[in-house]
């Protein structure tokens, strides 16, 4: 084994996660979001080449994305409730309806396969980055957000399927709010603190589904890697209040296509990876 080259290209991975850190972090300001959009498909990549096993290599990179996501959600909402821009009643009437799908989702990613978690990543992915490319603010379901049984049953969806993700739920919190008629900026904004209803109870549910799984990479917490987050970590928590900056400052359109061709192009890789 050529050393020198595996010490490259393990140089080479550290900084890309340190680059997808930083992405991460201002895309949590930006757009609400934990940034686990990137974080998770990176994370992937890095476990393939440290060889880790494909059964629980997905696994570990959606749990360690939730794990990252915490501190910076708990950041970005701060410094978005700072500016007065969140909508603290949706949060109080979504503090129970989101953690339940993050338990539902945890009981399923304690049964469900590698490849069944990419899979669902990619379908996920493929929808919001498609959402996202050809949006129109013209586009509404109603005026203001219903109230229940609509609003308990989206909040819970939202942390089902962001935890099966490992994303903090702020792109789909932020299509539901500007469907029903809510500014972009508060949206963003609740987002934050719907990242940290998902990402807190998601870490525990992780930990719980993949305690004493065969395989697992070292210094891991069930499906946590505590390594990987204490290398993400501080990194995004510093870009975070810089993303929030320019989300108040800037259009958000030309991220949007940026963003939802970079979930297209992750979707269209892991989706290949499954049946190409």
């Amino acid at each position: 084994m050529d050393l020198t080259a595996v010490n490259g290209e393990m140089i080479g991975l550290a900084l890309a996660l340190l680059a997808s850190g930083a992405v991460a972090g201002l895309l949590a300001g930006m757009f609400g979001i934990g940034g686990g959009a990137v974080l998770v498909p990176v994370l992937y990549q890095f476990l393939a080449v440290l060889g880790v096993d494909e059964s629980v290599r997905m696994h570990v990179s959606v749990a360690t994305s939730l794990g990252i996501i915490v501190p910076t959600s708990i950041r970005s909402f701060l410094a978005h409730k700072k500016r007065g821009a969140v909508d603290m009643e949706l949060l109080k009437t979504w503090a129970i309806p989101v953690p339940a799908g993050v338990v539902v989702a945890s009981l399923v990613a304690a049964s469900v396969s590698g490849d069944g978690l990419k899979g669902i990543f990619a379908v996920i992915a493929a929808v919001v980055g498609l959402r996202m490319i050809f949006n129109r603010e013209s586009w509404r379901l109603g005026d203001d957000i219903p109230g229940f049984p609509i609003r308990p049953l989206c909040g819970a969806l939202i942390g089902f399927f962001s935890t099966l993700m490992g994303i903090g739920g702020g792109v789909m919190n932020n299509t539901f709010m500007t469907l029903y008629g809510r500014p972009i900026h508060q949206a963003v904004a609740t987002s934050s603190g719907t990242g940290v209803l998902i990402s807190v109870p998601g870490v525990i549910g992780m930990i719980w589904a993949g305690w004493g799984a065969a395989a697992l990479p070292p210094f891991s917490a069930g499906y946590v890697n505590l390594l990987g987050v204490a290398l993400i970590i501080p990194i995004t928590t510093l870009t975070a209040p810089l993303g929030v900056r320019i989300a108040h400052a800037l259009k958000r359109r030309t991220m949007e296509y940026a963003f939802g061709t970079f979930l297209l192009i992750v979707a269209a890789r892991f989706l290949y990876s499954l049946y190409g």
